[in-house]
């Protein structure tokens, strides 16, 4: 318990500098979103580290031209992107998902659009101590390696991302769901095999400079 409760202080810590600074836009691009700063070792080849940070960049640019009045969060992993928040209508949650399909170098879109007013700050600095409770029980887990999961928060709803086996995915699954406050959990991983992990941990991928 005492562990736990020194990782989630740090994680809080970090979130509430990260919240502190200034100039953020009523678009919200990245999500209620924890974890990249603990990266020791990703999962990803550094190439599709440097493609991610891209999509989630050019994601901004394009939903912006959209002129969409909604909350929209993009988070890409491997290519996979997952897009949650809140949007007008059910033709503005189409047009998200089409514009950022189109995007090169996307392999999938996973579309959690809700079409609903916009979350409140108050709802949406929850989703980040949420996020953070989640990480921290991952982090203390004995069995897991928290740092292969990014964990995505959005009106209660813990969205889990990252390269994992089946056994990894229904564990971290398992470890959300403990968490007090989480309405709901959902798998966006992609399963590799035992045997594909095996190679991952036996030549890791040096950390991005």
């Amino acid at each position: 318990m005492k562990n736990r409760t020194r990782t989630l202080a740090a994680l809080l810590a970090t979130l509430t500098a990260i919240t502190a600074l200034p100039g953020c836009a009523p678009l919200i691009i990245g999500g209620a979103m924890v974890g990249g700063g603990m990266m020791a070792i990703d999962r990803r080849t550094s190439g599709a580290q440097v493609e991610d940070e891209a999509i989630e960049l050019k994601a901004t640019s394009r939903i912006s031209q959209l002129a969409t009045l909604g909350n929209i969060s993009v988070t890409s992993y491997n290519r996979m992107v997952l897009i949650t928040g809140e949007v007008p209508t059910d033709g503005d949650r189409t047009k998200v998902e089409e514009a950022v399909q189109r995007m090169e170098n996307v392999r999938s879109v996973v579309n959690e659009l809700a079409v609903a007013g916009n979350a409140s700050l108050t709802a949406r600095s929850g989703d980040s101590i949420t996020s953070a409770k989640v990480k921290a029980t991952m982090v203390d887990a004995k069995d897991m390696q928290a740092n292969a999961v990014k964990v995505v928060t959005e009106r209660g709803v813990v969205y889990l991302m990252g390269r994992v086996t089946e056994r990894e995915a229904t564990r971290a699954a398992e470890l959300a769901r403990s968490v007090p406050g989480v309405q709901k959990v959902v798998r966006v991983f992609e399963v590799i095999s035992e045997e594909e992990l095996a190679g991952l941990l036996a030549k890791p991928t040096p950390p991005k400079p």
